[in-house]
């Protein structure tokens, strides 16, 4: 998924053994895309299943297959063990805390565990998958505790709570409706699993939970980044800001990728603008950082995303179980591709990466509040027409400042600490569920100092009437007003501001040029 590319998400989607795409996995998580299994899945699924069968009839001695797990995999499970070894692997790994993740990233973990299990890595039957895919087709979703796991062994204790639904057991939602697993089930007309060897390692031994924040929260922060970048031009145009900073000679000659591409999308923002024009002689010479630096800024964000974009896309075509069985070869390896690392370090760099944008825009709020000593008898402070005895956006700029301290404190990295478990087997962790988690939170709080920069921008044009902005900028104030109408006398703004929220989340504004 790119930062400028506005892509049609497919109406269904396969399961086929290759990489989803991200459009696929927001298909499934979003709108509710129905999920099928193809041929090529099911033939891979088969021949990693045919391995593990000969490795339980024969006894031979296979982590996680005939042993116990982490710390107790030193202990030898008798064939006739195997069964319930499964079932008590999701019972006990089953004690997540906390809030349940939403529909949609559960509807996105249970995607691509599926597709996962699909690249005949695994060794799961295809029931296992084919329950998976009734389930996400029935809109059964399982209440996945968002606090827990430590993103290093797999995403253990989410990933059980969403294996007991399969098994009947756990809680789930039925058409947004409370109920058990066992009802969930039920009222679909589906039949819980009986696990057999390896499927119950296999349903919670992935990075998913991660990767289905990271796919969503990637396509929100593109989204966010291209409404910021409209925003940061609406404010240009509205304090009356230079356009020689994003002229096209200074970006090239630093070479920065990013770095060019939001100055180019900048110009056509403001281009053939009325208010340039009118203040070519003026006698302000520079404009603040949050101005006069924004492709520099916006670029390196943009150059950020697009590595979080190679990291979390790669992991879209991952097999994140163990042991990984190779059919072809025979062969069982046990590895650690379960370790959430490159996630969790990516999940940290977006959400650091949206810090900035965030404190960025505030500062440009704080500068359309005003006084400005350039700016006599022009815009009023606090943006109202009658100062005094209204105040105007002066609180929405209290707001930013608010919302921006609480992500700065989000975004320390969860990446850099390791809390050693299983005594000590696993004794360095990613805690990527706890960046993923974190950034929820930062993409949130983002939207809402967007939605308030662009609120503050649309009022300031207002003041510069009958001059009209550039032409991107004139259709991004239309897009404003169709949902918020110009504060001429004080009126609540926490509508407003959740209004804009809703409108930057939803990608109003990624079509703009």
């Amino acid at each position: 998924m790119k930062i400028d590319a506005i892509n049609q998400l497919p109406t269904t989607v396969t399961i086929n053994g290759q990489a989803l795409t991200g459009e696929e996995i927001i298909a499934v998580a979003r709108h509710l895309a129905p999920v099928s299994l193809g041929s090529e899945a099911v033939s891979r699924i088969q021949a990693a299943r045919a391995v593990i069968d000969t490795i339980a009839a024969e006894d031979q001695r296979v982590y996680g297959v005939t042993t116990g797990f982490g710390h107790l995999s030193k202990v030898r499970i008798q064939h006739d063990q195997l069964v319930e070894l499964q079932h008590n692997l999701l019972r006990s790994h089953s004690a997540g805390v906390g809030e349940p993740f939403s529909a949609e990233v559960t509807r996105a973990v249970m995607v691509l565990l599926a597709a996962s299990l699909g690249r005949g890595n695994s060794g799961v039957r295809v029931e296992v998958v084919e329950i998976l895919l009734g389930m996400l087709n029935a809109k059964i979703h399982p209440l996945l505790p968002s606090r827990g796991s430590v993103g290093a062994s797999g995403d253990l204790a989410p990933l059980a709570h969403l294996g007991l639904v399969l098994i009947g057991e756990g809680k789930a939602l039925y058409h947004g409706v409370p109920c058990s697993g066992a009802e969930a089930l039920q009222q679909a007309g589906l039949t819980p699993l009986q696990l057999h060897a390896k499927e119950g390692l296999a349903l919670i031994n992935g990075t998913h939970v991660m990767e289905a924040v990271a796919i969503l929260s990637l396509a929100d922060a593109q989204t966010i980044l291209r409404a910021a970048e409209v925003a940061c031009a609406m404010s240009i145009e509205g304090m009356m800001g230079s356009h020689i900073p994003l002229d096209a000679r200074i970006h090239q000659r630093r070479g920065q990728y990013g770095q060019q591409l939001s100055a180019a999308r900048l110009r056509k923002l403001v281009s053939n603008s009325e208010i340039n024009a009118s203040h070519q002689n003026c006698a302000r010479v520079q404009d603040p950082y949050s101005l006069r630096c924004a492709p520099q800024v916006f670029g390196a964000i943009r150059d950020a995303v697009d590595y979080c974009a190679n990291i979390f896309e790669r992991e879209l075509g991952a097999v994140t179980d163990n042991p990984l069985i190779f059919p072809q070869d025979g062969d069982v390896l046990s590895g650690g591709n379960f370790h959430g690392q490159p996630l969790a370090l990516a999940l940290d760099m977006l959400a650091i990466a949206l810090t900035q944008l965030a404190s960025f825009a505030e500062r440009r709020i704080y500068s359309l509040m005003g006084p400005n000593d350039w700016d006599v008898g022009g815009a009023p402070v606090f943006l109202t027409p009658n100062p005094g005895l209204n105040s105007g956006f002066m609180i929405t700029q209290y707001v930013a400042a608010a919302l921006v301290n609480e992500i700065k404190i989000l975004a320390h990295p969860a990446s850099i600490d390791s809390i050693p478990t299983s005594a000590g087997m696993e004794d360095f962790v990613s805690m990527g569920v706890t960046s993923a988690n974190k950034l929820l939170r930062i993409i949130e709080q983002t939207q809402q100092i967007i939605a308030i920069e662009l609120l503050c921008a649309a009022q300031m044009l207002e003041f510069r009437k009958p001059l009209k902005p550039g032409a991107g900028v004139q259709q991004a104030y239309e897009i404003v007003r169709s949902y918020v109408p110009m504060l001429e006398h004080d009126r609540v703004l926490s509508p407003d501001i959740a209004t804009m929220s809703q409108v930057v989340k939803e990608g109003a504004f990624n079509a703009l040029k």
